[in-house]
Order: structure tokens, then C-alpha cells, then sequence
């Protein structure tokens, strides 16, 4: 290495801030942004409220990555034209759409808008529901409606109906490339929409289930009832999300700086293994739970 470029390595590291090395845990974790995802209005009626759509999911998964076994070397993924072999550009990259085999037509972002722009930037109330109706299963993501402060007023006049109604405002919003189902329901100060899934994207509960769930050999007897009642009751509190944590993925990264030291791992928590074809003994397995959940009431309390 020449005297030069030396000199000028050492110029530019003096030249860059000092940074604090981050824990192993927080290049490996994922989040979410706080910017708007989408802008535009809420329309019911002759209505128009401006609103921006922000995204109100915080993931906190590990990110995993691709290696060889061999080295640990990352494994890396080439975009190839697949006529030419030839690597390909991400700034040449498009999204296309075979109207027929052979032929592509290109589709830009601005096209999606352009296909209708009305509903790309409005969320169209279609109706208003008990907000207690809609099954939980419908429901796919979380996000938080904002007001632009020409909107304010009206914003807050339809938070205040739908809370005293106890309403959902259902209606239809284009996000990215798709058209979604949405509920705009109250959440504190504030109108959150939740996505929701088409009809068509769920499948009946009814063809799914099992045989026997009606009566027959899978009807319970008042005393299984009785102590089923009893257990519940004593597990009932009041909601606080903050009272559930995730703790498998605590136990993971335990897991993955263990291997890291040892390099191997013993399996945790493990489960005792039970007959195969042992009957379920429920009433004994709801009396021993009630028992439990009293123990455990009176610790809490004490």
C-alpha cells in the first residue's frame, strides 16, 4: 500500500463521526416507520374529511440471513435478463402484466393511480355497522387515521358518532397496487382502519369443521360445565395488552448467543411425553386447573 492512500484512509476515518457499537440484538431486528402511507380523504355522503393513513404495526422479529453452511459467507442473489443471461440494473427493473402469452404490458406506479383516481385517494364509506359484528377472523392489518388540519372538525364529528353508536365505518381503500375492505373504528382520541379481508378470501368456518361438535360423544357433562365456568371466571381480568410479552423470541436470541458460544444446543422446556392413546381424564384436568387458579389469584392479590 502506497504512503498516499494510507494517508488518506486514516484522513477520512478521523473525518468520520465516531459511532457506539449496537448490541448483536439491533442489527437483527425489524421495525416500522412512522411516515404517512397513504394521503388523501374520508368521503360519506357529500363529506369529504382529509385524512393521511399512517402504519400502526410495530414488528419485533430477528431477521435471519442466507449463508453457505460451508463459510458462513452471505448468499447473494443476481437479477439476470433471462434471454441474454446478462445481469440487469435495478433502475431498468419494471413491473409488467401478461395481457396475453408473449405480450407484457408495463404498469408504472403512476398507472395504478391513474386506473381510477377517485378511489385511490378516498376512503368510500359504503356502510355503518355495530362494530362488535364484524368476526374477528376478517380482520388482516392495523393502521391510524390522522386529520389534516383543514379536516379537524369533521374528523371529530365522525369520531364522536361512531363512538357513542359504537359504529365500524366500512368502505374501501386502495393501498399500493390493490383495492382493500376497511373499518374505520374509534381508538382514543383518534380513527384507526383496520384492513379487512374479502368474503371470498376467508373460508367457511363450516367446511372446515369437525364432525361431532354438536352433541354425541363430544357433549359435556353438567359437572365438566360447572368447573370449566369456575375456572374461567377466576382467569377473568380486565384487558391489558401490556400483560402479554413474547417471550419465545427472548428465548430464541438466548438460544442463538448460546450456540454462538458453544457452538451447539440442548433443547429447553421440554415436554413429558404422554400415552398415545391415554383418554382424556377432563373433569380431573379442570378440577386440579381451578385449584391453580385460586393459588394463583391469591398470590397476585397478596
Amino acid at each position: 500500500m502506497s504512503r498516499g492512500v494510507a494517508n488518506h484512509r486514516k484522513a477520512s476515518a478521523r473525518s468520520q463521526p465516531r459511532s457506539r457499537k449496537k448490541p448483536l440484538a439491533a442489527a437483527n431486528e425489524t421495525g416500522t416507520s412512522a411516515r404517512a402511507v397513504w394521503t388523501g380523504s374520508i368521503g360519506f355522503g357529500l363529506v369529504q374529511i382529509p385524512v393521511r393513513v399512517q402504519a400502526r404495526e410495530r414488528t419485533n422479529d430477528l431477521a435471519f440471513h442466507q449463508v453457505d453452511r460451508r463459510d458462513h459467507a452471505p448468499i447473494g442473489y443476481e437479477r439476470v435478463n433471462k434471454d441474454t443471461g446478462k445481469p440487469v440494473e435495478w433502475s431498468n427493473i419494471a413491473r409488467a402484466y401478461e395481457i396475453q402469452k408473449g405480450q407484457m404490458v408495463i404498469v408504472d406506479d403512476q398507472d395504478f393511480e391513474k386506473a381510477n383516481v377517485t378511489a385511490s385517494h378516498t376512503i368510500e364509506i359504503q356502510d355503518f355497522v355495530d362494530a362488535s359484528t364484524i368476526p374477528a377472523a376478517f380482520f388482516d392489518r392495523p393502521y391510524l387515521v390522522l386529520p389534516d388540519k383543514r379536516g379537524q372538525k369533521a374528523y371529530v364529528v365522525l369520531r364522536d358518532v361512531l363512538r357513542e353508536k359504537a359504529l365500524a365505518a366500512v368502505g374501501l381503500v386502495v393501498l399500493r397496487t390493490r383495492q382493500h375492505l376497511c373499518a374505520v373504528t374509534v381508538e382514543g382520541d383518534l380513527l384507526s382502519l383496520e384492513l379487512l379481508r374479502f368474503a371470498h378470501e376467508l373460508r367457511p368456518a363450516r367446511e372446515v369443521a369437525p364432525r361431532g361438535l354438536d352433541g354425541g360423544a363430544s357433549k359435556p357433562s353438567a359437572k365438566e360445565l360447572a368447573l370449566a365456568e369456575q375456572l374461567i371466571e377466576r382467569m377473568v381480568v380486565d384487558w391489558d395488552p401490556t400483560r402479554y410479552k413474547d417471550t419465545y423470541r427472548d428465548d430464541l436470541l438466548a438460544a442463538i448467543r448460546r450456540k454462538a458460544e458453544k457452538g451447539s444446543l440442548e433443547p429447553q422446556h421440554v415436554l413429558a411425553a404422554e400415552p398415545r392413546a391415554r383418554p382424556i381424564d377432563l373433569a380431573s384436568l379442570l378440577e386440579k386447573s381451578v385449584a391453580n387458579a385460586k393459588k394463583k389469584r391469591a398470590r397476585r392479590a397478596a
